[in-house]
């Protein structure tokens, strides 16, 4: 925050400095035009940082969602596979693992998905998790087809266990607040810039004004309502889940 304070005082203190001086020597002109050099390129700098600002906003929520989507197909496609090779374990296990695997999934698209809205995830979805890995690593198994299954299973679960921390990281991310409170006094200083220079817009001027001022506000609740990924406009949904679940189904029904 210190070094924050310094470089914003610094910047302002350049500015002061420079006109004190070029005043003091009698270097340039007075230009207190509302069209005039100094107001062009003072707005011109102000709406190019917005829009840099804005794009920030926008952009990082939009990577961090498509990426966390990408995830969820990932970590689904684990459980999928590691229903497959339970098929193979020996007897009641086989169907005692397939079951939690459709009893975790199911938890995840039923009662945590809507925790994630919040940025958290359940701790008893870990604890799920963790206790089909100690149930498949506790079983005993014969021959070597069912010891490839076993050691598939468990690399699967494994994979299942990653996938699940990096969906936890992804409800938690959202875009550094500094990033958000400067898009809010950004776009305040472009709609305000105008009449801060001087200038006084009447009648059909104004037109274009509050046209700016309508499209900015819907942008900056844009990036407001995309600050979280399971929440808002790209909120990502289960479908990979319920996708998996019914792949469940399918797979029982060739078993």
């Amino acid at each position: 925050m210190l070094g924050f304070i310094v470089a914003v005082g610094s910047a302002i203190a350049v500015v002061a400095l420079s006109a004190f001086l070029f005043r003091r020597f009698g270097a340039g002109s007075e230009d207190s035009d509302p069209g005039g050099p100094s107001v062009g390129h003072a707005g011109s700098m102000l709406s190019a940082l917005f829009l840099l600002v804005f794009a920030i906003a926008i952009v990082v929520p939009w990577t961090t969602a498509d990426s966390a989507r990408q995830n969820t197909y990932t970590e689904s496609q684990s459980a999928v596979e590691a229903y497959w090779a339970a098929d193979e374990l020996p007897g009641p296990a086989a169907a005692q693992v397939q079951a939690g695997l459709r009893d975790y999934v199911g938890f995840v698209v039923d009662q945590e998905w809507p925790l994630m809205a919040s940025g958290q995830l359940s701790p008893e979805g870990t604890t799920r998790l963790n206790t089909l890995r100690t149930q498949v690593s506790g079983l005993v198994v014969d021959g070597e087809d069912q010891e490839d299954a076993k050691a598939a299973v468990m690399d699967q679960i494994s994979q299942l266990s990653s996938s699940r921390r990096q969906r936890a990281a992804d409800a938690g991310a959202t875009p550094p607040t500094i990033l958000l409170v400067l898009t809010v006094v950004t776009g305040l200083i472009v709609l305000v810039f105008p009449f801060l220079a001087g200038a006084r817009p009447k009648g059909m001027a104004l037109l274009p004004m509050l046209a700016m001022a309508a499209l900015l506000g819907v942008g900056i609740y844009m990036a407001f309502d995309i600050v979280h990924v399971f929440d808002g406009g790209l909120a990502v949904k289960p479908d990979a889940f319920t996708s998996a679940l019914a792949e469940f189904g399918r797979i029982s029904g060739l078993s």
